[in-house]
């Protein structure tokens, strides 16, 4: 027989086999893991969302206090009359 065959033949055993216990309280503890996953994430979420916004603010103060797009004032003094 092939090896796909005798893969299938060790599943088709392993399923017919005596199938072990679920816990009662599985249900219950796999919703309160899964609501604890969604607030974290939520949480991350929302300081990811205020970080960058702080980001946006303290950049736009820095760019009205500094005024980057200008040119800065030349160190010599233009030569007239040449």
């Amino acid at each position: 027989m092939s090896r796909v065959g005798d893969r299938e033949d060790e599943v088709r055993r392993m399923l017919d086999g005596p199938h072990p216990q679920v816990p009662a309280d599985l249900a219950r503890r796999a919703a309160e893991r899964g609501g604890r996953l969604l607030r974290r994430r939520l949480f991350v979420r929302r300081l990811m969302l205020l970080v960058a916004c702080a980001a946006v603010v303290a950049f736009t103060v820095w760019a009205m206090a500094t005024h980057p797009w200008q040119v800065p004032p030349s160190e010599t003094t233009p030569l007239e009359g040449w």
